[in-house]
């Protein structure tokens, strides 16, 4: 098939390159000339354009955005919309929230033009291994598009998931999963590092050891053990952990459906007291103890005061 790649950053890129040696044909475009020149030293064909990637483009067109979400993914529709045409099929690969598909489908919809879509998890691993790929939108748009996906996923890694917004729903919730994982893995490496063990453990060894039969074995700890191995105290890192959005809507959503959802929830919170040095609500808790009980506090830059 003939695809039209827009967002080349890590994931655009290396999607674009699965997708060549898969043996599509692939036109991109970047706002940075740079990497669209990168592309077509790999065989892609370069747009300096949408308006000029949309002419390229056989019909009835596929364009796959891996932009970021929200204002980006609207922007690129509307800036390419007026060059598509009836039967086309726009493709929303970045970790856009549900409703925004539903939003974005019924407008493309009243120019007969198809929305996809698709939650894609792999990150820089995906080039090798594929993308796991969660699709959501027309069942026979997908069918149309199918070539494209199976290329792009690894064996069985790929899945039409319901209509319009099920594949971002889905990846929403695999993100809110990965939050609270990373976190279960977090929480007990730390542990094990202040037991009375802790000097004699070898991180990476335990990491390895884990990934060999037991029951917590995965990917995520396979990684944590290659981070291990470089770094056996992860002393090149801060603690400061971001977040990019999934988290907060699968909490959110939970909230709106009345789910409990505490590991999760507990995650998310992690990282934003990762972002904190000396909160304030923390010492609104020395501040009470020290005056029901007269217990000391500390002083900012150490010293103790009763």
């Amino acid at each position: 098939m003939h695809i039209g790649m827009v967002g080349l950053g890590r994931m655009g890129m290396n999607m674009t390159r699965r997708l060549i040696g898969g043996g599509h044909e692939v036109t991109v475009y970047n706002r940075s000339a740079d990497k669209v020149k990168k592309a077509e030293e790999e065989g892609a064909r370069g747009a300096g354009s949408l308006k000029e990637l949309a002419s390229l483009l056989p019909a009835p067109r596929v364009v796959w955005l891996m932009v970021p979400a929200g204002g980006p993914v609207d922007g690129s529709i509307e800036e390419i919309r007026g060059e598509l045409s009836e039967g086309d099929i726009v493709i929303d690969g970045g970790n856009s929230f549900y409703e925004d598909d539903l939003r974005r489908a019924e407008s493309l919809g009243k120019d007969g033009i198809n929305y996809i879509d698709a939650g894609v998890s792999g990150g820089i691993w995906g080039l090798k291994e594929g993308y796991c790929l969660m699709v959501g939108g027309d069942r026979e748009v997908y069918d149309h598009i199918e070539p494209i996906l199976k290329t792009l996923a690894p064996p069985e890694g790929l899945l039409w998931c319901g209509p319009t917004g099920a594949g971002h729903y889905i990846k929403m919730v695999h993100n809110g999963i990965e939050y609270a994982m990373m976190e279960a893995y977090a929480e007990g490496f730390e542990l094990l590092k202040f037991s009375p063990y802790g000097d004699g453990i070898e991180f990476d060894k335990v990491a390895h050891l884990w990934n060999r039969g037991s029951v917590v074995r995965s990917w995520l700890l396979e990684l944590l053990e290659a981070a291990f191995e470089k770094d056996g105290g992860l002393d090149e890192l801060s603690g400061y952990v971001d977040d990019s959005g999934e988290g907060r809507w699968t909490v959110e959503e939970a909230v709106r459906r009345g789910v409990p959802l505490q590991g999760i929830s507990h995650s998310l919170f992690r990282r934003f007291r990762s972002r904190q040095e000396d909160p304030f609500a923390e010492r609104v808790l020395a501040a009470l103890r020290k005056e029901f009980g007269g217990h000391a506090v500390k002083r900012p830059g150490g010293g103790s005061k009763k």
